[in-house]
């Protein structure tokens, strides 16, 4: 079998094609990995094309819909998978597990042809190192999303491996955190040119992550205090200016997707598209619950209104964008939808060509992760560190200090600073889960069919009738 990769637009996808010699002679305009790879320019092009792969992803269906945090919402007849994944009845043959699947696996795929193709090559050492860096990440936050939404998953390491076996969860949390240990290796700390490209900091970040979804708690201590030495991260003195263009490149972005504003619509963010109300154009999707909105109980240090309530949805009443005044009618089925990821209209263009960037990692996460890793370690110094950690978060919410000094009341507090911070962010669900049962249940009902350690979703038949060693 020869495998033939294409280039367009700086785009890179793979096809296969059979062993016959018709098949496996050189297409004009088109190239085999063998000679595709041949300079650090075409390395570099293969490697931006496993980022192009992020683009489009639906893990919002699983970190807010599935979560306390969402409902579906849209027309109600529109898209019925998502509400099977929304009530924990997904089956195996549910189209959004296939979509996600079928979307990480490339992501894994061209990662992996990078990394094997561009190690044989021979050009400026720190450039290819880094470029293996970079799409040794990006396997990793693939595979980390995977075992999280599907628990075992089939670990491909190779582009050409078809029939693979699930793999045991703890294999692929090994794998993750090989990835990422290389990473830090090779990986700057930041980037003159080409913003936006992995950095050692992301990668510590997403370690850390994985530290603490292992319960790794002193790792993951210890991989944050790593990247907190790089000193490149920070709070931003403002909330909602993180969900305007231009944000991508705040100093609290530690990795997160970014977006060209031009002609071609597809560059643009789609979830403004989903998440925005249809006199604007959208679909009206990922309608936030009053479940969310009842978690801004607590009051600013002037009595005010926690601002990332109205920084995260809209409310009835409340300023919308385009000196719009938002309407409860918009969103039928809670009153709410999601404002992270809208916009003021550009003159001549549309809401698919939105440039609010969407955060994968802020270090306000970093922060709460810290915080939440300390505090599971217990101990008086650890809890003062915690508390000094969410208090970070808080402060620049205009909350008080927390005066929290139990473990478990401390516990609660950096739970729900969670919640507030990153809303519509995709985290929610994953943190339930992680949290264990009696969280999970308490935030989602019975209907969770929880079975130890925790919930996943079924495999895709799909996979399931393409791999031959999982039939």
């Amino acid at each position: 079998m020869k495998k033939i990769i294409y280039t367009a637009v700086g785009l890179i996808a793979i096809v296969f094609s059979s062993c016959n010699d018709f098949l496996t002679a050189d297409l004009k305009g088109d190239y085999t990995s063998e000679n595709y790879y041949t300079s650090a320019e075409s390395a570099t092009m293969a490697v931006t094309a496993v980022y192009n792969s992020l683009y489009g992803s639906t893990l919002w269906i699983f970190g807010d819909v599935a979560s306390d945090d969402a409902v579906k919402g849209g027309n109600a007849g529109d898209q019925a998978d998502i509400n099977a994944i929304n009530d924990f009845s997904a089956s195996s043959d549910n189209g959004v597990l296939s979509t996600y699947w079928q979307a990480s696996y490339e992501t894994i795929a061209r990662a992996s042809n990078a990394i094997n193709n561009i190690v044989k090559m021979n050009f400026d050492a720190t450039l290819k190192a880094r470029l293996i860096g970079e799409a040794k990440f990006l396997r990793a936050y693939s595979y980390f999303n995977l075992v999280n939404i599907f628990g075992k998953v089939p670990l491909k390491t190779s582009s050409d491996e078809i029939n693979v076996p699930l793999s045991e969860t703890s294999a692929i949390y090994a794998q993750i955190e090989t990835d990422l240990k290389d990473a830090i290796d090779a990986l700057p700390e930041n980037y003159s040119t080409d913003k936006g490209r992995v950095t050692k900091g992301a990668a510590y970040a997403l370690l850390a992550k994985a530290d603490l979804y292992q319960k790794k708690y002193s790792d993951c201590v210890a991989n944050i205090e790593s990247l907190e030495t790089l000193k490149q991260y920070d709070l931003v003195k403002s909330y909602a200016n993180l969900y305007k263009s231009g944000a991508e490149d705040s100093v609290e972005v530690v990795f997160g997707l970014r977006f060209i504003n031009n002609s071609e619509t597809s560059l643009g963010n789609n979830l403004t598209v989903w998440f925005s109300p249809s006199v604007e154009g959208g679909y009206y999707f990922d309608a936030p619950t009053q479940s969310f909105v009842d978690a801004f109980t607590e009051k600013t240090t002037t009595g005010a209104i926690d601002p990332r309530l109205d920084a995260s949805i809209g409310r009835d009443g409340k300023p919308w964008f385009n000196n719009t005044t938002f309407s409860s009618s918009w969103s039928e089925a809670t009153g709410y939808l999601v404002k992270k990821y809208d916009q003021d209209d550009v003159a001549g263009l549309a809401k698919s060509q939105s440039t609010v960037p969407y955060h994968i990692i802020r270090y306000a996460d970093v922060l709460l992760m810290k915080a939440e890793a300390l505090e599971e370690l217990g101990g008086t110094d650890n809890l003062t560190k915690a508390a000094s950690a969410v208090n970070r978060v808080r402060a620049r919410a205009g909350l008080a200090a927390t005066t929290a000094t139990t473990q478990d009341a401390l516990r609660t507090v950096i739970r729900n600073e969670r919640r507030k911070e990153l809303g519509f962010e995709f985290h929610r669900f994953f943190d339930l889960m992680r949290w264990g049962k009696e969280a999970a249940e308490n935030a989602l009902g019975t209907d969770l069919k929880w079975s130890e350690p925790r919930f996943y979703f079924p495999i895709p038949q799909a996979e399931i009738d393409a791999n031959q060693a999982l039939q």
